[in-house]
């Protein structure tokens, strides 16, 4: 007969099936996450504070809607393609070459817009182009300047 007790087992914890199961997670977390890249920026436009010209040459007032429309001197341009525009440039400019083309472009029209009156001009001769802004009050609101 054997009288002696048996020793009570020590528990053990065996940590490499556990380390395995970790880095299992980890390797299936770095292959699933997305590394995006931001392609757009958010940038506040400039504006301009300038005092009205006395003494203004003859100009046309080219407008650009938010949805790409498109106005010269208050009459609507039907059609959205460079030769329409700059076929209206040139009607409306006729021969006066020193004419100051003044864009308005709504605030939230595409730059698209704004480069096709630019090229509009270009292509009828028109190279003096300005923008119309907004200048700041001294509340911080906006006001329109010429």
């Amino acid at each position: 007969m054997n009288f002696r007790k048996k020793r009570p087992e020590e528990p053990e914890i065996n940590l490499i099936p556990f380390i395995d199961v970790l880095l299992v997670v980890l390797i299936f977390l770095m292959l699933t996450t997305t590394y995006a890249k931001f392609t757009e920026m958010k940038i506040n436009l400039p504006t301009a504070n300038a005092q009205t010209a006395s003494a203004r040459p003859k100009e046309l007032v080219v407008l650009v809607t938010a949805d790409g429309r498109y106005v010269i001197n208050q009459q609507l341009v039907e059609g959205r393609s460079v030769e329409v525009l700059a076929a209206g440039l040139n009607a409306a400019a006729g021969s006066a070459k020193d004419t100051v083309v003044v864009v308005t472009a709504d605030a939230s029209a595409t730059h698209q817009s704004v480069i096709n009156v630019m090229d509009a001009a270009r292509r009828v001769g028109l190279s003096q182009l300005t923008f119309a802004t907004q200048g700041q009050t001294d509340a911080g609101q906006a006001s329109p300047a010429p």
